[in-house]
């Protein structure tokens, strides 16, 4: 029997830059870098994943940085904005601490009984920080105090072609209507962290997928076998559907709704800890067992990357300054990751 998705399981981007990219997320955002592997579809562009003190379920952000990538326009069909999970004492904290970055801040602004920070990083990719409950325990070594650092991923908001269809799949997966205002329906999961979709219930011109645009949310999923049902449904329904995949960290399968939306399905184990030691996370590149005879090429394709403070370590790189360019996690379209959740 399917069960009900207990809500995000990761976010991830496309960006350009990916010493920029570590400087704003793990510095400034003080998210632990947890791991620099690469897109295991593509050995020589890097993969970046941020969260918790172990990157668990709900509180992971990745993204692929590819230097030439145009920027992404926002449209439809989008996942166009990632928020992040903040106390209520520590709006004014973190108002200061954008602003004295130099980042343009929007807000602070109230929304379902939430107080909401509205920004972007480098790339443009649109963000929040978001009042409310969660049970993710902050990084306590990172650079923000932990009474004021994020606690985890909120949620995201989708810009459908279709918001009626996408609600039916948000439906099917177990998130349920909960509340709306104006043109933004809210869909909650029944977990205890990451929990939030928002649709918008709006027309809008077409996007371009790019640097700045997220590429697609994931959801958690029991196990394996639960990935395989979830296949056969979407299959049956005549879903875009990939098969299942094999992410090392955890296993997964892609669906292209009709609204556009691109979701992956993702296991919560074996985790991001699996056959590291957590103390050393992100500290050097990771290779799954089956690159590791081509580790000196990769890293030798790789630009090296300076760590923020507290990460520590070697980060592996001993190469020239190559081009992190390459196909993306599910294809390629132009040199940069593809839309099409069935083409692996």
């Amino acid at each position: 029997m399917l069960t009900d998705t207990a809500g995000i399981h990761h976010v991830t981007g496309i960006v350009r830059d990916a010493q920029a990219n570590v400087d704003f997320y793990a510095t400034t955002l003080g998210l632990r870098l947890v791991k620099q592997t690469v897109n295991l579809n593509e050995k020589f562009t890097r993969h970046l994943f941020y969260g918790d003190e172990t990157g668990s379920p709900g509180t992971a952000l990745t993204f692929f940085p590819y230097p030439a990538e145009e920027p992404g326009r926002p449209g439809t069909p989008q996942i166009r904005t990632a928020s992040l999970v903040i106390p209520s004492e520590a709006v004014d904290y973190w108002t200061d601490r954008l602003a004295d970055r130099g980042i343009e801040v929007d807000g602070p602004f109230e929304r379902f009984d939430e107080t909401v920070i509205r920004f972007s990083d480098p790339d443009g990719t649109d963000l929040e920080l978001v009042t409310g409950e969660s049970s993710v325990d902050p990084w306590a070594d990172g650079p923000v105090p932990a009474e004021r650092a994020v606690r985890g991923i909120h949620g995201v908001t989708l810009h459908s072609t279709n918001p009626f269809v996408t609600a039916s799949v948000l439906d099917t997966l177990g998130f349920d209507l909960v509340a709306q205002g104006g043109d933004r329906v809210r869909y909650r999961a029944p977990g205890d962290r990451a929990t939030v979709v928002d649709l918008l219930d709006r027309d809008g011109e077409f996007g371009r997928e790019g640097a700045g645009s997220i590429h697609h949310v994931a959801v958690r999923v029991d196990d394996e076998a639960q990935l395989y049902e979830w296949h056969d449904l979407f299959r049956e329904r005549g879903y875009d559907v990939s098969r299942v995949k094999d992410r090392h960290v955890f296993q997964s399968l892609y669906v292209r709704e009709p609204g556009g939306i691109l979701f992956e399905l993702a296991t919560d184990g074996p985790g991001l800890t699996f056959d590291v030691d957590p103390e050393t996370l992100g500290e050097s590149l990771y290779l799954p067992p089956w690159l590791e005879e081509d580790r000196e090429m990769i890293q030798n394709q790789l630009r090296p990357l300076d760590l923020p403070a507290g990460v520590g370590g070697d980060n592996g790189d001993d190469g020239d300054d190559g081009d992190d360019g390459g196909d993306g996690d599910e294809g390629t379209v132009g040199g940069g990751p593809s839309s099409d959740a069935g083409s692996n």
